[in-house]
């Protein structure tokens, strides 16, 4: 397994890396490239930094027009701000324009911990993948950022990548190979499936190991891209299994559990349950008691696959 390093970390490294690799590549903050970790870039190639201030409405409409001018942009702010606040300029100007702009936002979910509940986004994957030509990406690990971040770069068009706070165990080894708009198996199981997303796969696999001990099966999918989603692999968990939980660190509505479920209810219908926050905001507090307490730990997703 690779090591325990928070998501944005890796993007930090990553982008550093692809600055060497492509002189097309510009980066742009709204003043948080500490947080964002987009400061070791901007350190290496400063001709190609751009800090926008506290200003993401124009943040996303400059890395549009540079996009458009021929660059490979990546613009990054935390992700209450990117799908919040700049919703409708990344809509209208990036969605629109299918401009080729990487929407790298950190600090995402409720681990953001005690910035409280006006800066936990657990609505960005939601709003983003309503977007037409919208790709939505949400890493695991370390490794699992790197290689994605890595093949956004290579691809035109606009992409989110939602990225965390607090370091995660993890979860791939620095071979593995992964590609955007196809899932994982990380465990193979064969009576019960969960397919989840960014830090919620390591919490999957604590319960298939719990649950291991009471003779159930768990099969576990990283499904790192909402969208473009797998619908093979979602269709072969729903044929192979009897039922299938998604988790995710973001809302019940409109994220990973309603993307997988839209895939179940037309090709392969199958019992289904929900991991994630319910119907209301966070609050201050230590990422690890903010899962526990929004139901979003190991032993929550235990109990929804028993409650299959």
């Amino acid at each position: 397994m690779s090591e325990k390093i928070a998501t944005r970390q890796a993007y930090g490294a990553t982008l550093l890396a692809l600055g060497a690799e492509n002189e097309d590549i510009v980066v742009l903050d709204a003043d948080l490239s500490k947080s964002t970790m987009t400061t070791q870039f901007a350190g290496k190639y400063p001709e190609r930094f751009f800090n926008m201030g506290i200003s993401e409405q124009n943040l996303y409409g400059v890395a549009t027009g540079l996009a458009l001018s021929g660059k490979t942009v990546f613009a990054s702010t935390f992700a209450i701000f990117a799908a919040g606040r700049a919703f409708e300029i990344i809509r209208n100007s990036i969605g629109y324009t299918k401009a080729n702009v990487k929407i790298c936002a950190t600090h995402a979910g409720i681990t953001v911990g005690e910035d409280g509940g006006s800066h936990q986004a657990i609505e960005d994957i939601a709003l983003m993948r309503t977007i037409p030509g919208m790709t939505v990406i949400s890493p695991a690990d370390g490794v699992s950022t790197d290689r994605l971040i890595r093949q956004a770069a290579a691809m035109k068009g606009p992409v989110y990548v939602r990225l965390g706070r607090a370091a995660v165990p993890g979860i791939y080894e620095a071979d593995s190979e992964l590609e955007i708009g196809k899932g994982v198996c990380v465990r193979d199981g064969s009576d019960y499936t969960v397919i989840a997303t960014g830090i919620m796969i390591n919490e999957a696999l604590m319960a298939a190991e719990a649950l291991e001990k009471e003779g159930i099966s768990l099969r576990v999918i990283d499904m790192h891209t909402i969208k473009p989603i797998d619908k093979e692999i979602i269709i072969k968990a729903a044929k192979e299994t009897k039922g299938i939980v998604t988790a995710e660190e973001h809302s019940v509505f409109g994220g990973l559990g309603s993307a997988v479920a839209e895939v179940v209810v037309q090709n392969s219908p199958v019992k289904m349950a929900f991991v994630g926050v319910a119907d209301t905001f966070g609050e201050s507090g230590k990422p690890a008691e903010l899962m526990a307490k929004y139901g979003l730990t190991a032993a929550d997703i235990v109990a929804a696959v028993k409650s299959l």
